[in-house]
């Protein structure tokens, strides 16, 4: 027998009445009845669906009664007999000889059995196939052998326990009066699409119209997985019907899914009072509507999840093939409801939506709901707490969290209060409901007791400031209520604060994560969130349209970004293993990925191999240009094909022989990568898993897509079903490798069903910057640009006259000593009245900006002078240095087993051709460093071979090692070096910063990153716009990187420039500026100076 309070009961607005009301009345026995259940003899069920397993669920799930199931079939009905034993009640109970001890499973009950079985009529009426399920309950076995001897007479009840009969349904109820008059018949599952009474594709839309003038023998109707009370309010017409609700449960495991609450005498008259009359019934527990498989309308092979709004705007039909969809509960009750929604039924019954434990468990843990410490957490508790149902609706939240660890605890507070966020099932697919995010669980404070217990990995961290994600869908009043009250964490016995919901999507980012046409293209401004669009977007697909992790793929610019993409969509996830199955990477990653597993054999080459190779091509045709430039030119050849034309017929001889070159060493460039790459996608030599992978294509950075990666990317997606690409063109700086500002109007040109959509509300910057930045990209051509600041005025922009490099580079030095309060006693104490009015910024608050890297030079010296800590971003030239690429080639060769690497190595470091005294001369070095890479930090490896190869005074072996501290592996290290653009490349001069460090990078380099506080160096005539003799510039593309430069900043923007000011910034409206020079002294804003007792009282 159940105690304590009655459960709180969602949607109901006068549930305090309805409680007082139970509450008052005197409990003869509450019990739990879960009575739609079925045998090992349905079809697509469990082995163990035997009596001795139903009975031991049930009483580790706390159900009072449970329906046997499957009444029709003769070898069920024998093994009852066998294994049951009458209680004279109606009733039966399992014999003792038969029952399943263990030390896990309460004994508090002992569960009754009760004779039931469901039986499906499919037949034709009023010109029209129907389908629907009934459930039937008997008083005891003998009226079930009466009952199947004259349904064995209209069709087989011997091959399935849930027969089919050709039977109306009204026909099948005459028969049970005539044979049981004291059985109770009940529409099952009244709302599923395909087999109910109420069901969209083979139902009727009244009770009347299935059992004609038999209709007043319904007495109850049962409402199914997914629909809930409040949804049967709704239709006026089942206001005289009681609304039960069972699991259906096809195996022990699920039983009480959805379950009844009953205050009578446990026997079948008191059974048959509660689902005749009312008297008696008094709730349910329900399993929450989304989480049914056919809660919404969709199409589970396209992968559309949909609203019944969005399926009338469709017209009935799937937008991505056409067919028809298949329409959902929520649908049908639109349909058929006369109410609004809502609308709470007078004398309604209370009731409750609940999740099974196990996977309340799962949520709170990380593992999944089947697995083996699942199982062991779950046997646990119920040993030290009792039934689930106990544990679930009246176990205090504190005793839990004691038992089971804090987010156990935590998850049935939330489960109680209906705290959850729902995804809708649809078209056969389970809905989820999800008690936490993934990323909350990175925070928490531990999971005590159990898993010490059982040896497993405690959660960390502490629960203070962590932030919940509130349900998609409305929150009803009286839950939103619960979810507002502060409650006591059981740990430190203190108030703890409501979870705050995360900020949710605004109306455009939510248009681009659902959206479901064939190509999306999404234009999003700096600091529009796009990142969290595109997280939001992969989140979407796996847990609302059920697509599979293996068929999304996600394409970014940088490894960096890659990695950030990987470690955020874990923490939302939760699932390492889903992880993994999406791919996500570069282009040129992923490409090198594919063609590894097409077998394709090559060495990409490095940087100074590929100069090499360019000097000796321009040495054999004589052709005038620097390396630099042949490269550049034949990068925009490749990445354009047939769509750019060599100037003559020399030029077009030396790209062939500098192509031989490369395949005469089996080496491939970063455009043979993509090209062979493109090819393999043209032809049909791409395996299908391969091409599935591509199903849902998502682009990052779209405008800075190159021709060559376009035409992947429409390859890719040709097979798939989505394309989704996001990204500005306003940032496009990337022209020099022959992407275009133009892509977004090339895509719709090439895919007319693009549909477009522009974020515009800036989160990112104050307004300050966002106003004076919107009014420097304004003067390149283009539609208006609407770029709204959500952050407030914020400190103007500084305009900083340097008389030289170096007066700049003390200045910035300097600047970034007063912004952090000082490094020593001395300038703290200089700085104190004013550094008290205002924020203290830490170094990695802070990031210097350059047009190039060479400029960074002297801005490194005068921020090593002022012992200010600094990390280097980018691709630096140091790493063209002799040494360095043969300490890189040599690793690399042992990391890959490279012949041409190991060439090189000989070369650089030794001055040796491939000989025989070359070999040995390799394979001593290799037969020390080889073991070291497997197990050795790259720091210390490079340390080590530093001294063995006398290079400790080398300045660029130095920059290597200092790189080499950011990574964990030599194979990573390398591999960054390799496929690494700009900004994934960091160099650190020391090993650690307790506070951070300043980050040094150039505009490219800082491409998708942000901090508070921005030194944007070098805004001078010559340098930003870059010009150079031999260097075409683009004005339009060089004002998008002053853009992309201005757009870092969140709070604060410094402009410098030596002598004559870039024009960009003539551009900046004088509103937003304050004008000043390096080495006079910044004036702050006055402030009410404090005295010494005012700092006393403080």
């Amino acid at each position: 027998m159940l105690s304590g309070p009655f459960p709180p009961c969602p949607f109901l607005k006068n549930r305090s009445i309805i409680v007082s009301k139970i509450r008052k009345k005197k409990v003869m026995f509450m019990y739990i009845s879960d009575l739609h259940i079925h045998s090992r003899f349905s079809r697509a069920t469990s082995k163990e669906g035997d009596p001795e397993h139903l009975e031991l669920w049930a009483r580790k799930k706390g159900i009072h009664l449970v329906g046997t199931g499957d009444f029709t079939h003769p070898q069920w009905r024998e093994e009852l007999k066998e294994k049951l034993e009458p209680e004279g009640n109606g009733l039966y109970r399992l014999k003792k000889e038969y029952q399943i001890r263990d030390a896990m499973t309460p004994d508090s009950i002992e569960p009754r059995f009760v004779v039931t079985g469901e039986i499906s009529s499919i037949y034709k009426k009023n010109d029209k196939t129907r389908k629907v399920h009934n459930l039937l309950i008997l008083p005891g076995l003998e009226a079930a052998d009466r009952l199947s001897a004259r349904l064995e007479e209209i069709g087989n009840i011997h091959s399935d326990g849930r027969p089919i009969l050709g039977l109306d349904c009204r026909d099948l109820l005459e028969i049970l009066l005539e044979t049981v008059p004291e059985g109770i018949f009940v529409p099952a599952h009244i709302w599923t699409p395909h087999f109910a009474m109420f069901g969209a594709f083979s139902g009727f839309d009244t009770v009347e119209e299935c059992f004609e003038d038999l209709t007043p023998h319904i007495h109850a109707v049962e409402t199914g997985l997914s629909s809930d009370p409040p949804m049967n309010w709704r239709v006026s017409a089942l206001d005289r019907f009681q609304l039960i609700s069972n699991s259906d449960a096809h195996s022990p495991g699920k039983l009480g899914r959805e379950a009844n609450l009953m205050d009578t005498e446990l026997s079948y008259e008191g059974l048959w009072k509660a689902i005749q009359t009312g008297e008696g019934l008094e709730g349910t527990i329900e399993f929450f509507p989304e989480e049914g498989k056919y809660h919404y309308d969709g199409h589970r092979k396209c992968h559309l999840c949909l609203s019944p709004a969005q399926t009338k705007e469709y017209q009935g039909r799937c937008p991505v093939c056409g067919r028809k969809l298949t329409i959902g509960v929520e649908h049908r009750v639109e349909e058929l409801a006369d109410r609004p929604q809502g609308f709470v039924r007078e004398n309604a019954k209370a009731f409750e939506s609940l999740m099974p434990l196990p996977e309340l468990i799962a949520q709170a843990t990380g593992h999944s709901a089947a697995s083996a410490k699942t199982e062991k957490i779950y046997g646990e508790m119920l040993k030290n707490l009792g039934p689930e149902f106990e544990i679930l609706r009246n176990v205090p939240v504190e005793d839990i969290q004691k038992k089971a660890g804090y987010f156990i605890g935590e998850g049935v507070r939330r489960l109680r209060e209906g705290r959850v966020e729902r995804h809708p099932g649809f078209d056969g697919e389970y809905g989820t409901i999800k008690l936490f995010r993934g990323s909350e669980l990175e925070d928490t404070q531990g999971q005590i007791s159990l898993f010490d217990e059982f040896g497993l990995e405690a959660l960390s961290g502490t629960q203070t400031g962590q932030k919940g994600r509130e349900a998609q869908l409305p929150i009803r009043p009286e839950q939103e209520k619960a979810g507002a009250e502060f409650s006591k964490d059981p740990l430190t016995g203190e108030k703890e604060k409501p979870l705050e919901p995360l900020p949710e999507l605004n109306q455009k980012q939510q248009e681009a994560v659902e959206s479901i046409y064939p190509v999306t293209a999404v234009i999003a401004g700096p600091g529009t969130g796009k990142t969290k669009t595109l997280i939001e977007k992969i989140l979407y697909l796996i847990e609302r349209r059920k697509v599979k992790p293996s068929q999304i793929t996600a394409v970014t610019f940088t490894n960096k970004a890659a990695q950030e993409m990987r470690e955020r969509l874990e923490k939302e996830l939760g699932n390492k293993r889903a992880l993994k199955q999406i791919q996500i990477g570069t282009f040129h990653s992923i490409c090198l990925d594919i063609l590894r597993a097409q077998g394709e054999v090559f060495s990409l080459a490095d940087e100074i191999q590929v100069k090499e190779l360019a000097q000796e091509t321009i040495d054999t045709w004589n052709l005038k240009i620097s390396v630099r430039d042949f490269l550049s030119e034949i990068s925009l050849y490749k990445s354009a094909p047939g769509e750019r034309a060599f100037p003559d017929q020399v030029w077009e001889a030396a790209f062939i022989h500098y192509q031989k070159l490369l395949q005469d060493r089996d080496l491939a460039d970063f455009d043979d990568l993509l090209l062979k790459a493109l090819d393999l996608a043209r032809s049909s030599q791409m395996e299908e898993e391969c091409k599935k992978r591509f199903t849902y294509l998502l682009v990052d950075e779209f405008q800075d897509v190159n021709p060559v990666q376009y035409r992947l990317m429409l390859e890719w997606a040709k097979g798939g079903r989505e394309l989704f690409v996001i990204g500005d063109p306003d940032q496009a700086i990337y022209g020099f490798r022959g992407s275009d500002s133009r892509c977004f109007e090339r895509l719709k040109e090439d895919r007319p069903d693009t549909r477009k959509i522009c974020l515009e509300e800036n989160y990112r910057s104050v307004s300050t910057v966002v106003e004076a930045a919107t009014a420097v990209i304004s003067r390149n051509p283009g539609e208006e640009r609407h770029l709204k600041a959500h952050r407030g005025q914020g400190e103007k922009l500084r305009i900083v006259e340097a008389a030289s490099d170096l007066s700049e580079g003390i200045f910035v030095a300097k600047e970034i000593n007063r912004q952090t309060g000082g490094l020593d006693m001395l300038e703290v104490q200089k700085g104190y009245e004013a550094e008290t009015q205002r924020c203290q910024r830490s170094f990695s608050d802070i990031a210097v900006l350059c047009r190039t890297h060479r400029q960074f030079r002297i801005l490194e010296k005068c921020l090593a002078k002022e012992g200010i800590p600094y990390v280097t971003v980018g691709r630096e030239d140091f790493l063209l240095d002799p040494a360095v690429r043969g300490t890189v080639s040599f690793f690399k060769s042992l990391t890959e087993e490279n012949t041409q690497a190991r060439n090189l190595a000989l070369k650089l470091l030794w001055g040796l051709e491939d000989t025989e005294m070359a070999d040995s001369v390799y394979q001593e070095a290799k037969k020390k460093y080889l073991p070291l890479l497997k197990k050795g930090r790259p720091e210390k490896i490079l340390s080590s071979w530093q001294e063995d190869m006398n290079l400790k005074k080398s300045q660029d072996m130095a920059r290597l090692c200092q790189m080499a501290l950011s990574y964990s592996t030599m194979k990573e290290f390398l591999q960054e070096l390799s496929l690494g653009e700009e900004g994934d490349l960091v160099r650190r001069p020391q090993k650690s910063y307790s506070a951070g460090a300043v980050s040094l990078m150039t505009l490219h380099g800082s491409k998708g990153l942000e901090f508070p506080l921005v030194f944007l160096c070098g805004v001078q005539q010559e340098v930003l716009p870059l010009e150079k003799k031999d260097y075409p510039t683009d004005p339009e593309e060089e004002r998008r990187l002053f853009f992309v430069g201005m757009t870092r900043a969140k709070d604060q923007l410094i402009l410098t420039y030596v002598k004559e000011p870039s024009s960009f910034l003539e551009d900046i409206p004088e509103e937003f500026v304050l004008r000043e020079k390096a080495g006079k002294k910044h004036q702050e804003t006055e402030g009410e100076q404090m005295s010494l007792f005012d700092f006393i009282k403080g």
